[in-house]
């Protein structure tokens, strides 16, 4: 199973991470399939430093990608989960 998590990467107590398609049983930062998008949480801006690739995104979810709850969150503050909903309720 594909799963889209945060890859860790950073100095210590300043952590940066990458978002990617992972097969589930693979290493936290270990290979991965395609890097979809960055998270920097340590950011002191008021809005979320994400920056993502919505159509990479989009085209692992409609192949059944199932992202962790983090990354769930991550997108659904950028619109995006819902954006895969409506396409998914047209299509039916």
């Amino acid at each position: 199973m594909v799963k889209l998590r945060l890859q860790r990467f950073g100095a210590a107590k300043k952590p940066f991470y990458r978002i990617v398609a992972a097969d589930s049983q693979a290493k936290r930062d270990g290979r991965f399939l395609e890097i979809v998008g960055t998270y920097d949480p340590t950011n002191k801006k008021e809005e979320l430093e994400v920056k993502v690739n919505k159509e990479a995104i989009l085209k692992w979810l409609e192949r059944g990608a199932q992202p962790t709850d983090t990354v769930r969150t991550i997108l659904s503050r950028t619109g995006i989960l819902k954006e895969f909903a409506d396409s998914k309720k047209e299509s039916k």
